[in-house]
């Protein structure tokens, strides 16, 4: 946990300093960019301050959705600062002379008052985005609701400072000499880049939609090739190996078997300590069976180890390919993700197959055909089925007759079986404090063997010593060790554990290999479960929720923009923004999972957020020469032509290219950090980060390029019909 948040508290610093360097070298102006900067800080705190009132502690999910949320935070003051200097410079050429305070602060509230509502609303917007992650419910809602939670806060806090200090430090900061977009270097490049590639796509506007088409269908290949997982593997710094045996397993073979594993896994440079236990506790929490071992494998820190470039899944590899023993199934996790699950579904394995019926023999049976199946399967690093009836007993039926000949009673015979074989308890020792049992029983030379548990003898009331095997039949007989039961049917299990982690797609190939190998008989039932379940529980949750979440956004951009067409249009940098997201997904090999969702589901409020600032800029020079033509004719209602419409559209984008270039930039550039960092915790962070970085290179691009173009073509026809 220590490990985790220090790595993850670095993390944020790192973001901290580069969204600064963005700020700086976008404004090339200190002033201005302390009025992004200083918001960082107090939003944060804001969000702790909310944290603390509600209970969340500091962990992976809630710093992570401060981490997740430190470049949008800034997208308000960046383009509350960037458009600041354009109003002073306007007000100034207006006048003809140096403007007073007041007229300064005029400036300035003109200024806020023209990008603070849409600024307002589309931070906003990236709130409601995360209702989708509220609604997730056990597992993966305790696990990324803290995640919803500290984003949340951090940007209503963003939304909140945006429109009251922002324009307050705006007015404090942005004094003196501010360079022009075409005094900056940076700004210059864009504009160069922008400008004319944007007019060649409104001239082909048809080959612009066609070519984005294709764009969109070839998405369909790197979504085609993605695995699926409920969540992804979280290093620990620790491993958890579980093996598995047949039951019936003595206790000193139990320990010399634990023996031999432990030394061979000390014997790995990487590894620090092998701590292994097998038997079970005297607690009703702890039903381990001698069967099953569990050891915590310690591990170095990573610069101590022979090759730090290795995973810990490879160092799995090599483990599991050094302990090989027949009868025994190795298993390799995490030690805390395997008492959740554990606790969840029982199965300590990423995937498990449940069969229930009412007779045990069967069970073992079908039991026994599904670990076949699965060990033949490509894929699949061990499985192992329960062995329903594998277990070891030793009966000793009395015989009533026999017993009655020699004026014994049942319950005599079943004295001595107890206190001679199984152990009495006759006293107590006290040695100081403390107090131990004795018990008294035969030495195991005398109970090891049927042979020798038949010669026990039985006193009769005439004094006779009658040999027990006069008294009762002794045999040896299998029988169920363990009955394991749900829904009230008895249970036989299968765990299964994956050299990959594409739980989905193993399960996919399983369910049909199964389904041509192993056949059940009428009243058997065959389920999985595992990480398998949950992923199914959160995605059937997520079908239903994100589509909703996105009408919602729908029905608000309506209200903000009071017209269809604009809504519809902003809400197409969604898609837009899936192109890279499955990309760079595809790109780094992850699987879809929980936490890729999350990702995505935040990348949906961010792409939106860009579609409605560069709609909003698109919508003020559409204005603007709605009023200059008014002017000129000399009519309140006038139509634009499409040329005009078409220049109108390019000039509106074309001067807000830097804004809308810093505030992807900060998003991204924020992310970055998360993208490559390493150790404890980065594995689900990275997850989360990976799509939003893709989906934001795409997503700007595509808004300043193709978004434009689209609400033309709509604005055009609009216009063409009211003239």
């Amino acid at each position: 946990i220590e490990r985790a948040v220090d790595n993850l508290t670095n993390t944020l610093v790192i973001e901290f300093l580069l969204v600064a360097f963005i700020c700086t070298i976008f404004l090339l102006h200190v002033r201005s960019a302390l009025v992004a900067i200083l918001m960082l800080p107090v939003g944060v705190l804001l969000a702790f301050i909310a944290m603390r009132y509600q209970g969340i502690n500091a962990n992976i999910m809630s710093l992570g959705g401060i981490a997740i949320a430190i470049g949008a935070m800034v997208d308000g003051p960046i383009v509350l600062v960037e458009n600041a200097p354009k109003h002073l410079a306007r007000a100034r050429e207006s006048l003809g002379r140096a403007l007073t305070d007041s007229e300064r602060w005029a400036a300035i509230g003109a200024a806020a008052r023209e990008v603070g509502p849409p600024l307002f609303f589309s931070l906003l917007v990236i709130v409601v985005s995360y209702l989708a992650i509220f609604t997730l419910e056990a597992q993966e809602g305790r696990l990324f609701k803290p995640l919803a939670f500290t984003s949340s806060y951090s940007m209503l806090a963003a939304a909140i400072l945006a429109v009251t200090v922002a324009p307050l430090l705006t007015g404090y900061f942005v004094r003196g000499r501010v360079r022009s977009e075409q005094e900056n270097p940076l700004a210059r490049v864009l504009h160069s880049v922008h400008a004319p590639a944007l007019g060649v796509l409104l001239r082909w506007p048809k080959v612009t939609l066609a070519a984005v088409a294709i764009l969109l269908a070839a998405t369909w290949w790197p979504l085609s090739k993605l695995g699926s997982e409920f969540m992804p593997p979280l290093d620990e710094g620790d491993i958890l190996y579980m093996p598995t045996t047949f039951p019936g397993i003595s206790i000193t073979k139990a320990k010399e078997l634990l023996q031999q594993t432990d030394k061979i896994l000390r014997s790995f440079p990487q590894v620090e300590t092998v701590f292994g236990k097998v038997g079970r506790a005297e607690t009703a929490t702890d039903a381990a069976p001698l069967s099953m071992v569990e050891t915590i494998v310690q591990l170095k820190p990573r610069d101590q180890w022979p090759d730090p470039s290795m995973t810990t899944r490879d160092l799995m590899r090599e483990m599991d390919a050094e302990i090989k023993f027949p009868g025994l199934a190795n298993a390799w996790t995490m030690p805390i993700k395997t008492r959740i699950d554990m606790l969840s579904t029982g199965i300590k394995t990423p995937v498990g197959i449940k069969v229930s019926g009412p007779d045990l023999s069967v069970l073992q049976q079908i039991s026994e055909d599904v670990e076949t199946a699965m060990k033949e399967m490509p894929g699949t690093l061990s499985a192992f089925g329960d062995r329903a009836v594998g277990g070891y007993f030793l009966d000793l039926d009395i015989k009533r007759e026999e017993v009655a000949r020699y004026g014994l009673t049942v319950g005599d015979v079943q004295d001595v079986i107890m206190s001679a074989i199984g152990g009495m308890s006759i006293s107590e020792t006290v040695e100081g404090l403390e107090r131990y049992p004795i018990n008294l029983r035969y030495p195991r030379e005398l109970r090891d063997d049927p042979v020798r548990l038949g010669r026990v003898l039985v006193p009769t009331p005439g004094g006779a010593q009658i040999p027990i095997e006069q008294l009762a039949d002794i045999r040896l007989t299998r029988g169920a060790p363990v009955i394991k039961s749900e829904d009230a049917r008895p249970n036989a299990w299968i765990y299964v554990d994956l050299k990959g982690s594409d739980v989905g797609g193993f399960v996919a190939r399983a369910k049909k290999v199964i389904a041509d190998k192993v056949e059940l008989p009428a009243g058997y039932t065959l389920s999985w479960s595992g990480q398998y379940e949950y992923m199914e529980r959160a995605a059937a949750r997520l079908r239903v929720v994100i589509p909703l979440t996105l009408f919602l956004i729908f029905v608000l951009l309506y209200f903000n923009f009071n017209n269809f067409i604009a809504p519809v249009v902003v809400m197409m940098s969604v898609p837009f923004a899936l192109v890279g997201g499955f990309w760079i997904v595809y790109w780094y090999g992850f699987n879809m999972s929980v936490a890729v969702a999350v990702g995505f589901i935040a990348l949906a409020g961010v792409a939106i957020e860009t579609g409605v600032l560069v709609l909003t800029f698109v919508d003020e020079a559409l204005d603007e020469r709605r009023r200059q033509k008014a002017a000129e004719s000399g009519q309140q209602a006038v139509a634009l032509s499409w040329a005009e419409v078409t220049k109108a559209v390019h000039d509106g984008t074309s001067r807000r290219v830097r804004p809308v270039a810093m505030t992807a930039s900060s998003t991204i550039f924020g992310l970055l950090p998360i993208m490559f960092s390493s150790g404890t915790g980065s594995d689900v962070m990275q997850r989360i980060a990976a799509p939003m970085v893709g989906g934001m290179l795409t997503t700007t691009l595509l808004c300043l390029m193709v978004v434009p173009v689209i609400y033309g073509l709509l604005v055009g026809w609009m216009e063409s019909r009211r003239g």
